[in-house]
């Protein structure tokens, strides 16, 4: 692969997914166990929307892998480890992401052992996790203008 530029378009639509899908996850009554379980399409917009976060932050990983250094990445744990290496992410980061890249992979894989009281603590105690990884991302994406098809502006993937 080459390196080219990231595309802005790639990026601020997986950021705004992933503040769509975060601010799903937050409106589920997290604040109360019983009134969580009560309905339980409350586990499975918690299930939903937190695996398709995960999938939209590995998306940003693999796409300024691929466009900004021409790298691919093989699996979403290999994603950590090069934007660790490209120093996108810093080592705290990386091991944060793969334990994310990991927990991503149990829900898509053994989606049977992932309990409904399981996706409510993660929600309840993880979700911040999310959050981290996508200030990671724009961080490096502001102090690297020069890497971006179109420079993004503060505005873009905001809260």
């Amino acid at each position: 692969m080459t390196p080219t530029f990231i595309s802005r378009r790639v990026v601020v639509e997986r950021l705004s997914l992933l503040n769509h899908l975060i601010g799903e996850i937050e409106r589920l009554p997290l604040h109360d166990k019983d009134a969580f379980f009560a309905d339980s399409r409350n586990v499975h917009s918690a299930e939903s929307c937190l695996r398709r976060a995960l999938e939209a932050l590995s998306d940003i990983g693999r796409h300024i892998l691929g466009k900004g250094y021409g790298v691919p990445a093989g699996s979403y744990r290999d994603i950590a480890t090069l934007l660790a290496e490209k120093e996108v992410l810093d080592r705290g980061e990386e091991k944060l992401f793969a334990q994310m890249a990991g927990y991503r992979n149990r829900m898509v894989y053994v989606y049977h052992e992932v309990s409904s009281a399981e996706l409510f603590r993660v929600c309840v105690e993880d979700l911040g996790d999310l959050t981290s990884i996508r200030s990671a991302f724009q961080r490096w994406i502001r102090d690297n203008p020069h890497r971006i098809d179109n420079p993004l502006t503060d505005a873009d993937g905001q809260d």
